[in-house]
């Protein structure tokens, strides 16, 4: 893991098409803005570990409902 120090309105890039900005420091809280082309997903962390959660889900039920309707299929 790289880690940096920044200052209020210092930034860091990412590649060519990223930046993030230190916007504000409120006491323990740092607010950050991040520049990024459109087709890249922003999430915060516990978002984006919820959303894969739910996609794993999906996909488990989505594969069980195939094998229940193949093995329907098999009995007629």
């Amino acid at each position: 893991m790289l880690v940096l120090s920044r200052k209020l309105n210092e930034a860091i890039k990412i590649g060519d098409d990223i930046e993030v900005k230190i916007i504000a420091v409120e006491g323990d809280q740092v607010k950050i803005g991040i520049d990024a082309p459109k087709r890249i997903d922003i999430h915060r962390k516990e978002i984006y570990l919820a959303i894969q959660e739910e996609n794993s889900r999906a996909a488990s039920f989505s594969s069980d409902l195939l094998t229940k309707l193949s093995l329907q299929k098999g009995e007629e």
